[in-house]
């Protein structure tokens, strides 16, 4: 394991630094967004009515109706017999897709981009845990992917954030990188409906494919896609000195104004079209930059269009 030091700090993230970013209790779970219908027990309401610890409605019996449910108030009150419906409860699994990949080790405020994500990803496996919730996911690393299954003990999100913080860090060969739509066409088979997936990336290859990749896994889970950005993402100063990526270095100073406005236009039109399609989609959507406290997520409201497209 890492040691977390002064010269790591805002690049790699230790795993004592990923549960200290385990919220409060007072934010544990994600507040219920729409159907739940898994099939397992767990801590969430689902459509489903029956026999459950929460109190739904009452309506009319009907033959076949247990007659240890009649409301007997509501019963002695119209003269009509009813019985009570309770909700159930079924579980909801949160999948979470983190992008580890070579463009997210960069920042230059504060953090790298994969610090961040990191922190963001760790805090929502929390909350997921802490709520009751199977919580799971993907990574997306620099030589590939990494599977873990949804699961609800303690033992499965340290090993998920253990492999976070694993991915901060900088020694790792460079090898075949999955493409983010690549990285979301397997978070669609992960996921049954009703469940929540998180998105984190800074989407850099947001494409025609990533955006149908998108479109298909926003049918069954509730999606929350995440951006996480750079300033350096948005626009490159017109006067500045080198930027590197370690094999390879450009002189900032040297670019012409084409090429800087055609940088930021870049980056605005591919903004622009992930958030139109999450509204188009009911997916829920946030944007941090490398500056930004990612505590600020658990507290702020998403909107949300009214109807889920079918």
């Amino acid at each position: 394991m890492t040691q977390y030091s002064a010269q790591a700090a805002g690049v790699e993230a230790s795993t004592a630094q990923l549960i200290r970013a385990r919220p409060p209790r007072a934010a544990t779970g994600f507040a219920p967004s729409g159907r739940v219908n898994t099939h397992q027990w767990g801590t969430n309401n689902s459509v489903f009515r029956g026999r459950g610890m929460e109190f739904a409605e009452s309506r009319e019996y009907q033959p076949g109706d247990d007659v240890r449910s009649i409301d007997w108030r509501v019963t002695a009150r119209t003269g009509r017999t009813y019985t009570k419906l309770f909700q159930e409860e079924r579980e909801r699994p949160v999948h979470i897709l983190l992008d580890m990949r070579a463009m997210m080790h960069f920042g230059s405020r504060v953090r790298f981009k994969s610090n961040l994500s990191a922190e963001i990803a760790a805090q929502l496996a929390w909350v997921g845990h802490d709520g009751g919730d199977r919580v799971g996911g993907l990574i997306l690393t620099r030589n590939g992917v990494r599977d873990f299954r949804a699961a609800r003990t303690r033992r499965a999100v340290l090993r998920f954030i253990e492999a976070i913080s694993e991915e901060t860090r900088l020694d790792d060969e460079i090898g075949p990188e999955f493409t983010l739509a690549q990285g979301i066409h397997r978070l669609r088979h992960e996921c049954r409906p009703g469940a929540l997936a998180f998105v984190v990336s800074d989407f850099a290859d947001f494409d025609k494919k990533c955006e149908q990749e998108l479109r298909r896994l926003s049918k069954s889970p509730h999606v929350t896609n995440i951006l996480v950005t750079d300033p350096l993402d948005r626009a490159l100063p017109s006067k500045a000195g080198r930027v590197s990526d370690g094999d390879q270095a450009i002189s900032l100073s040297g670019l012409a104004r084409a090429a800087l406005h055609d940088y930021s236009q870049a980056f605005d039109n591919r903004k622009k079209r992930l958030e139109q399609l999450c509204r188009q989609r009911a997916m829920a959507f946030h944007a941090l930059s490398t500056p930004d406290d990612p505590k600020t997520l658990l507290h702020v409201k998403a909107v949300q269009p009214k109807r889920r497209p079918q």
